[in-house]
């Protein structure tokens, strides 16, 4: 082959691989939502997902315990 073909194909190639990183990397521009956006079925693209209400656990002795043993063990102490 040629260096004149081959430095051809080699831009041509260069040339797409640019054309469609380029296309990969568009991402929606920033819109105003509207009220008619958000419907009680479709939630906004933009709201967050809501956390379920998780019960309150307590700390027990034996939990606490094992936390103190722990950070000593991270400090070095034996």
């Amino acid at each position: 082959m040629k260096l004149e073909i081959a430095r051809g194909l080699f831009l041509g190639l260069a040339l797409s691989v640019t054309a469609i990183a380029a296309a990969a990397w568009q991402e929606p521009g920033p819109r105003v939502l509207e009220a008619h956006d958000c419907t009680a079925v479709d939630p906004c693209p933009s709201a967050p997902l809501r956390k379920q209400i998780q019960p309150v656990v307590t700390a027990d002795a034996n939990l606490l315990v094992l936390m103190f043993g722990l950070s000593g063990a991270m400090k070095g102490e034996h």
